[in-house]
């Protein structure tokens, strides 16, 4: 069942992304003293006493009506008032009222939707001037609040229980999870969001879209989910927040992430800029797997190849989306081009799918997805240890590892120690003097031989305890 939904609403720069922080209990919204940071609207799971509800952040409301970006900014936040119960609009009381405040308040006076009044930066005495003009939006009594220190909890809870059902039922769906965020489990330790599902439940896909600025990664989430969720347009650079909106492909769960464009690092100056990098890291650090959208136009640069070894680092599964394909005219060549540099410079995750597509025509989104459901299940992949040392016998046989002092160096046994990504374990007489040529052999051979092209493979090497040692003769 939908949980009671609250957006919270208003002007820019009055402080509702900090009031969502506060309500959500985590710092998943970006938050800077700057006017306009908000710009897609973000949900998350919020809790006030023991009330429970879905809250949307939106961003700041423009008084705006042609194609611009604020236009658009204003249909999104339009968009999530029909879609919430409750409206909490934000004023700020230092500041006192604006123009374009009465204007919200007259267009959230004709709605349907019941409105509660919050009058923000309400700490100290310079707030109470603005405090007592917010009674001339005929929206009832402002609350007095502050968003950053937390006062005025009590009265905001009076003031939603009202409008609250009586008896809330309990939401039988997983809980949500922002991208950036762990969950921690029975045993104290940090896992991913989906490891917590039991054992007979589909487990849903952290799928995130990355990539340089104004590649498509914004239009491909539209064209998946089939609404415009996400703010799109010529201007690069739109996303600034890493947004996850819930959605299911062929009876599989997928949370869908997108992301902020990244730049390369030298080119970055604002701090803006830098808490957005700052988000988009944390959403491929907790994906599952990450889509590197790229522009057909433009080929893969090094900052493609820059994200896509961060990709492999994070131990991430990838795919690749080479999108804008219908406006490449030589496309054997731009597509012979890209699995070149591939081959040559990320050797490290050999057979990495590469799917061709149109974001804005929705063209092969289905080849899209059908790769990241491959590549998803070969990075849960699990193989026995029976099998890896059937294995590891026939690779040593047919090519032994080097001598050392006149010593040959054995490898005597090995496992599967995780999945996600694949990670393996070997038992060698002395590891440290394995060279990292016959290591990356090693990997190769696994990745081949078991079939996992396209996701990490760790191989780790560890020195046996020997039983006779430090005992006498």
């Amino acid at each position: 069942m939908t949980r009671f939904t609250i957006a919270i609403v208003g002007r820019p720069n009055v402080g509702k992304s900090t009031l969502f922080n506060r309500l959500a209990g985590k710092q998943l919204a970006i938050v800077e003293d700057t006017p306009g940071v908000t710009r897609d609207w973000r949900e998350a799971a919020g809790q006030l006493g023991p009330l429970r509800f879905r809250l949307i952040d939106t961003a700041g409301y423009e008084d705006s009506y042609d194609d611009s970006l604020p236009a658009r900014m204003r249909q999104q936040t339009e968009r999530a008032i029909e879609e919430a119960d409750l409206t909490l609009m934000v004023v700020d009381a230092r500041a006192g009222l604006t123009p374009l405040d009465e204007t919200f308040a007259r267009l959230l006076r004709k709605g349907s939707r019941p409105v509660v009044l919050v009058a923000n930066k309400c700490e100290g005495r310079a707030g109470e001037p603005g405090l007592l003009e917010a009674y001339a939006l005929g929206l009832g009594d402002p609350i007095p609040f502050s968003a950053q220190h937390g006062i005025g909890l009590s009265d905001l809870y009076d003031a939603i229980v009202e409008h609250m059902p009586e008896e809330e039922p309990e939401d039988e769906e997983q809980p949500q999870t922002e991208p950036g965020l762990t969950v921690t489990g029975e045993d104290g330790e940090e896992v991913l969001d989906g490891d917590l599902l039991p054992d007979d439940a589909p487990r849903i896909i952290q799928m995130a879209i990355v990539g340089r600025p104004n590649a498509g990664k914004s239009t491909l989430v539209n064209r998946l989910l089939g609404v415009e969720r996400m703010l799109t347009g010529p201007e690069a650079g739109i996303t600034r927040d890493a947004i996850a909106t819930d959605w299911e492909y062929e009876g599989r769960p997928v949370r869908l992430v997108d992301t902020a464009g990244m730049r390369r690092k030298a080119r970055i100056d604002e701090k803006l800029e830098q808490l957005s990098v700052q988000d988009t890291l944390r959403a491929i650090r907790y994906a599952h797997v990450v889509v590197l959208m790229l522009d057909a136009e433009l080929g893969m640069d090094k900052q493609d190849l820059t994200i896509a070894r961060m990709v492999e680092e994070e131990g991430r599964a990838l795919v690749i989306a080479f999108n804008k394909w219908d406006a490449v005219a030589d496309k054997e060549t731009a597509l012979a081009d890209l699995r070149d540099r591939l081959e040559t410079s990320l050797s490290q995750v050999k057979g990495v799918p590469v799917v061709t597509l149109s974001a804005l025509k929705g063209r092969n989104l289905d080849r899209l997805m059908a790769a990241v459901f491959q590549v998803y299940d070969t990075w849960n992949r699990r193989i026995s240890t029976a099998q890896l040392n059937r294995w590891l016998a026939g690779l040593l046989e047919m090519h032994p590892p080097p001598l050392v002092a006149g010593r040959r160096l054995k490898l005597r046994y090995m496992t599967q120690i995780k999945t996600r990504p694949p990670t393996f374990a070997i038992w060698a007489s002395r590891p440290e003097e394995l060279p990292g040529s016959y290591q990356r052999y090693l990997v190769n051979g696994l990745r081949q031989d078991f079939d996992m092209p396209g996701v990490p493979v760790r191989v780790y090497l560890r020195k046996g305890r020997n039983p006779y040692a430090g005992k006498k003769k």
